[in-house]
């Protein structure tokens, strides 16, 4: 270490572990919305709606990437860029029965919304209870 080092307190630090990118599925077809609601009999499966201009949106979806710890195998997350695919979003609120809101974060089970948030309620300990 260095003189400036020692007098400013740099230490050499381990290398900060990359977080792993998370396995979003993009959605961009109504037609996935019916192998959706299939699939969560299976496991549990969520969808993000993000709005790509807005920052609020962009500081949520960071948040929840940073803190996400569940694995594949527990559920499918989907991807939904709300700006691009208005006919999509449309569509998870009429299917799922929730209003629409940006950004969104909806879980299904069993064919069925069992959890909606938007905004700073939007987290992952929440889909602890669902997998």
């Amino acid at each position: 270490m260095g003189i400036f080092g020692k007098l400013f307190g740099s230490e050499e630090k381990e290398p900060k572990q990359e977080k792993q990118a998370l396995p979003w599925q993009v959605l961009n077809s109504i037609s996935q919305l019916a192998e959706i609601e299939e699939a969560s009999k299976a496991k549990t499966q969520a969808i993000f709606k993000h709005s790509t201009r807005c920052g609020i949106s962009s500081m949520v979806i960071r948040n929840f990437e940073n803190s996400f710890d569940l694995t594949e195998d527990q559920i499918d997350l989907y991807y939904l860029d709300l700006l691009n695919h208005r006919d999509v979003s449309a569509e998870v609120a009429a299917k799922f029965q929730v209003f629409h809101e940006s950004p969104q974060f909806i879980v299904i089970r069993n064919g069925v919304m069992v959890h909606h948030s938007s905004h700073s309620m939007i987290t992952p300990q929440v889909l602890h209870q669902f997998v």
